[in-house]
């Protein structure tokens, strides 16, 4: 029987980061500005479709060697959206608010993680509606706010934030899509 990693050994690079690494670019234009809101706004739903009927089985398998279970991804997708979302606020509410970063891969592995994927689909629907409602209300001044991020030791601007996670949607839902695939 085949394995269920056979050929990512040699391109664990592309398994990692399927639409390539995130690229925080120098000028974000109004047209990435408005892909990227869209993108974000619309990623619970394609989200939901992706993992939708998938078999308890499926959803207990890494998307990679070494990589976490596709049940932990959703639930990943969802804490690292609610601190965006806090993130947000705190740029468009303080001058230059230094954030607190989490150990993302602790929190994978805490027993919320093992919960059903329906419950952090929910909360993105939900933390997406209000985000996307507070995306679209900026003014070209408020983009220009942001947060000081501790770990990168630089100020990271809204609009530039903003690219960011609507690859990091992308790049998840490519974890998923490419397991599924696997799985055919």
């Amino acid at each position: 029987m085949k394995s269920y990693f056979a050929g990512m050994e040699d391109g664990l690079e592309k398994w990692r980061y399927p639409i390539g690494r995130s690229v925080w670019p120098e000028v974000v234009s109004a047209e990435q500005l408005i892909q990227a809101v869209e993108s974000i706004s619309t990623f619970p739903a394609r989200m939901r479709e992706a993992v939708s009927g998938m078999p308890v089985s499926v959803l207990d398998m890494p998307y990679r060697p070494g990589g976490w279970t596709l049940r932990q991804l959703v639930h990943h997708c969802a804490d690292s959206h609610i601190n965006a979302y806090v993130r947000y606020k705190l740029a468009l509410t303080e001058d230059a608010p230094v954030i607190k970063p989490y150990l993302e891969a602790a929190w994978a592995e805490l027993p919320d993680s093992r919960m059903a994927p329906d419950v952090s689909l929910q909360i993105l629907e939900f933390v997406h509606v209000r985000w996307t409602v507070l995306m679209q209300s900026l003014s070209d001044r408020d983009w220009d706010r942001g947060f000081f991020h501790p770990e990168y030791q630089q100020l990271h601007p809204l609009r530039n934030v903003t690219v960011h996670y609507a690859w990091h949607g992308e790049h998840h839902l490519a974890h998923v899509r490419n397991a599924v695939e696997r799985q055919v």
